[in-house]
C-alpha cells in the first residue's frame, strides 16, 4: 500500500521553522559582529606575525599575515562577519616569509583600501603577488615614514620607526584614548630611532619577538604591563631565558603556542588581555 504523498500546503509550516532558525542564526551571527565601541587587538595563532585589529566603529585593518596563507586566511574567516569582504587597510612592516605571505592570501579574498608598508627595494614573486593583487583592486600603497600618523576612527596609528624594508622594519604604535599598544618585531636601529624623538610614553601592551632580549632600553622606556612575545622574527644568536626572567618589570607574559589566539581589549579606559586557551 502505498504512502499518501504530502500535499505542498503541508509542508509549508515546517519550511517556515526552518527560515526561521535560519533568520534567528543569522541575527545572533549579525549581532555578535556588531560594533561595541571596543578596540580589539587580535595576534593570530598562525607562524610569524600577524595581527587582525578590530576598531571601535567596526573596521578592520590587518597587520602583517604570518608564513601560513592557510592558516592565516582560516584565522582571518573566523574572526570577521561572514558577509564582509574588506578590510580598511593593510600594513606590512617587513616583507620576509614570516610577514608577507599570509598577508598575500588575505588579499587574494579581501579588498584593502589602502596598504601601508616601509619602502620596498627587494623584488620576489611573494613581494610582486603583493603588489599585484593591490593593482587589480586598485588599491594604493602608502610608503610610511617614521612620525607619521594615520586614523581609523577613534584608532590612532602612528609610525615610531621605519627601516627600507627589507632589513629592520616598522614599529607602530595604535593609541585609542587612554590606552596603548606598540608593535616592535625588528630590533636594532628601529627600537633606537623609536626612541630618538622624544621619550616614550608607557603602553598597557608590547608585542616582542620571542628572541630577542627584552632587558633593553625600548621595554624600559615603554614600561608595558603585558608582553606578548612573536616568533616571526628569528635570531643568529636567540636570548637564552626562560619564560619568567623575560617579564621585564613584572609584566604579564603571553605566547601564541601556550595561549593560543590573543585578544588585547580596550574600551578607551582600561583594557584588558583574553586569551583563547586560558591558563588553570
Amino acid at each position: 500500500m502505498s504512502k499518501p504523498t504530502p500535499s505542498p500546503t503541508s509542508a509549508l509550516p515546517r519550511m517556515a521553522a526552518q527560515a526561521a532558525i535560519v533568520a534567528l542564526a543569522l541575527a545572533c551571527l549579525a549581532w555578535r559582529a556588531w560594533p561595541d565601541g571596543r578596540l580589539r587587538v587580535i595576534f593570530l595563532e598562525t607562524k610569524g606575525d600577524a595581527a587582525l585589529i578590530q576598531t571601535p566603529s567596526g573596521g578592520y585593518l590587518l597587520i602583517d599575515g604570518g608564513a601560513d596563507p592557510a592558516a592565516l586566511a582560516a584565522a582571518v574567516g573566523r574572526q570577521l562577519p561572514f558577509w564582509r569582504r574588506s578590510l580598511d587597510a593593510v600594513v606590512l612592516t617587513q616583507t620576509d616569509q614570516a610577514h608577507l605571505a599570509g598577508q598575500v592570501a588575505a588579499l587574494a579574498r579581501y579588498r584593502a583600501g589602502v596598504a601601508i608598508a616601509p619602502p620596498i627595494v627587494r623584488r620576489g614573486a611573494l613581494i610582486d603577488q603583493w603588489r599585484k593583487l593591490l593593482a587589480a583592486e586598485q588599491t594604493p600603497i602608502h610608503a610610511a615614514r617614521a612620525g607619521e600618523r594615520f586614523a581609523f576612527g577613534e584608532l590612532r596609528l602612528r609610525v615610531l620607526a621605519t627601516g627600507d624594508g627589507d632589513a629592520a622594519g616598522m614599529v607602530l604604535r595604535i593609541d585609542y584614548r587612554a590606552t596603548s599598544v606598540v608593535l616592535d618585531h625588528s630590533g636594532g636601529g628601529a627600537d633606537e630611532a623609536a626612541l630618538a624623538d622624544r621619550p616614550a610614553r608607557p603602553v598597557d601592551l608590547l608585542a616582542f619577538a620571542w628572541e630577542r632580549d627584552p632587558h633593553t632600553p625600548i621595554v624600559a622606556a615603554l614600561r608595558p604591563r603585558a608582553l606578548v612575545l612573536t616568533d616571526g622574527q628569528p635570531a643568529e644568536q636567540p636570548a637564552e631565558q626562560t619564560f619568567v626572567e623575560r617579564a621585564v618589570g613584572g609584566a604579564r607574559l603571553y605566547h601564541e603556542r601556550l595561549d593560543g589566539t590573543i585578544t588585547w581589549v580596550s574600551d578607551g579606559a582600561r583594557a584588558w588581555v583574553e586569551t583563547e586557551r586560558p591558563r588553570g
